[in-house]
């Protein structure tokens, strides 16, 4: 336990940094071209890499390499064989990958956003050009990534992207320098500005993966292109990349759709910027608090799964899940009060902020349940079993469809991006609850009785905290608060009512005697011991 708290709070710190950087790269590009026409055009086009990166991080590499190479690492040579093929098969297979996207940007910028306009469409395609080579860089940096997690080495992975904002920041300021800010005007983005937007938000990626290789030497592998893909167990890889990549298919149909859905209201209210900027703020407790404390927790239980504790993995399933809710609830609380607020962050006005503030809430309904969903999915996954999860996965892509498509019909425009992320919240949810029941059955107990009580000691806590916490929001002002008359002090605002339902929460919980009170201390403690080391 003492290892994973360690390697968490050096993650946390690590995901941490790269938040923080994160929005104000996100700052900064909101400043540089808006968050409608132009944004929209440019959020399509860098997307592309990022959705097949964002499935392929999330289900390829995190589902097979990291219980695969902790396998492996029994072998005699430490498992450098085995992670020679995977990688030989890994970079060619992204290669092919990149270049058959990169012949079909026009396509895939129709198929996810066939309701732009010709102008819009014409931009998405030109900055698609130098967006989708970001899918190979960010495919190797993953794959290096989660070899350094299942070798314990998990530092250098969360501490990587920090330079990629601080690279891509800084190309998106000097086009504020170069040409001024707020540059929404479509035909004002001639080739030398496209090349700079695009050609910035990729080199961020490039140098983050070359960053990440320096600290390969910690993972004591001796790694060499092989092309013998036999006799090593490649098969095992292949059978649960076959249901693995049925799932990657399912998220990408869902994401296309969603896209198709929202594109018919960019230009004017919330669209597809609004929506990845909401999922940004979303997922910064996500990264800091469920991957931060969930990775080395994932790496124990695979550790445990390999060599047949079943006890030991069962009380690492119940301790992770207490430990995550602990944190994530505050965090739902926290910035469900300050929604408004929170995303003047990522917008250039306040009215823009209170037309986008519920698409972040309609994500924040998942934020605990999926918090959840990181555990019990990747149980399947040290038990070797992708194949239940793709069914899992399955009916939450169905819900996401239906979900949009109804949003599609019965929502005003200026809500329909808050329908589609409130289609999705409630698509995962359901997600949970039947992942949750299949698992039951496949493994036997998972002390559900006690994460349980402990989630309803933490929401009686965070319902008391967020509605502190929203109660400041009021008597600043709420939507007439001086707060939001920019990105600094909307932040400003934010850390108030974060601080006030903070102490909240940790009060009641510390009234009420719960036992997971001791998680914070220990977790600041540790945080102590590592910064003195």
């Amino acid at each position: 336990m003492a290892n994973i708290g360690r390697a968490s709070v050096f993650i946390a710190a690590g995901t941490l940094v790269s938040r923080l950087t994160g929005l104000v790269r996100t700052m900064v590009l909101v400043t540089a071209i808006g968050v409608f026409a132009v944004g929209d055009a440019f959020n399509t086009a860098n997307g592309l890499p990022n959705a097949i990166y964002a499935l392929v991080s999330a289900g390829l590499l995190t589902a097979i390499v990291v219980p695969q190479v902790v396998k492996a690492a029994r072998n005699a040579d430490g498992g450098s064989a085995f992670i020679s093929k995977l990688f030989t098969i890994g970079v060619v297979g992204l290669f092919v990958i990149t270049v058959l996207a990169m012949l079909a940007v026009p396509l895939l910028v129709e198929l996810y956003s066939p309701q732009f306009s010709a102008p819009q469409k014409a931009l998405a395609v030109a900055l698609g050009y130098w967006c989708v080579p970001q899918l190979f860089f960010y495919g190797v940096f993953a794959l290096i990534g989660e070899t350094l997690n299942a070798r314990n080495v998990f530092g250098p992975y969360a501490w990587a992207p920090v330079v990629n904002n601080i690279v891509s920041t800084a190309g998106f300021a000097l086009i504020i320098w170069l040409y001024g800010g707020n540059l929404t005007v479509i035909e004002d983005w001639t080739p030398d500005r496209i090349a700079l937007l695009g050609g910035s938000a990729t080199l961020g990626i490039a140098v983050q993966f070359f960053v990440l290789m320096l600290f390969w030497k910690r993972a004591k592998l001796r790694v060499r292109p092989d092309f013998q893909w036999r006799g090593v167990g490649l098969g095992e890889i292949v059978r649960m990349a076959g249901w693995t990549f049925l799932m990657v298919m399912v998220g990408t149909i869902g994401g296309i759709v969603q896209s198709q859905v929202v594109s018919d209201a960019s230009g004017e209210y919330p669209a597809g910027l609004v929506m990845s900027n909401a999922w940004l703020v979303y997922m910064v407790p996500y990264s800091v608090i469920v991957l931060s404390i969930g990775t080395p927790f994932f790496t124990r239980m695979s550790e445990f799964g390999s060599a047949g504790k079943t006890q030991e993995l069962r009380e690492t399933i119940d301790t992770s899940i207490r430990t995550l809710g602990f944190f994530i609830v505050i965090a739902t609380a926290v910035l469900a009060a300050g929604a408004v607020p929170a995303s003047r962050i990522f917008t250039n006005s306040g009215a823009e902020a209170i037309l986008s503030a519920p698409v972040l809430l309609a994500y924040l309904v998942n934020l605990i349940p999926v918090a959840i969903l990181f555990v019990i999915q990747r149980m399947f996954y040290i038990l070797g079993d992708t194949r239940t999860p793709f069914f899992f996965t399955l009916l939450q892509g169905v819900l996401i469809v239906a979900s949009a498509y109804l949003a599609a019909a019965f929502l005003p425009l200026s809500m329909l991006a808050a329908g589609v992320a409130l289609g999705q919240s409630v698509a995962t949810i359901v997600q949970l609850v039947v992942a949750t029941v299949l698992l039951r059955r496949r493994f036997g107990s998972l002390n559900a009785s006690s994460w349980l009580r402990g989630y309803a000691r933490f929401a009686i806590a965070g319902v008391i905290a967020g509605v502190a916490g929203w109660g400041v929001w009021q008597m600043l002002g709420g939507s007439t608060s001086w707060l939001l008359d920019g990105k600094i002090t909307a932040m400003l605002g934010l850390g108030i009512i974060g601080v006030v339902a903070g102490v909240v929460y940790i009060g009641v919980l510390a009234i009420a005697r719960a036992p997971e009170v001791s998680v914070a201390t220990d977790t600041i403690k540790r945080f102590r011991r590592r910064s003195a080391e």
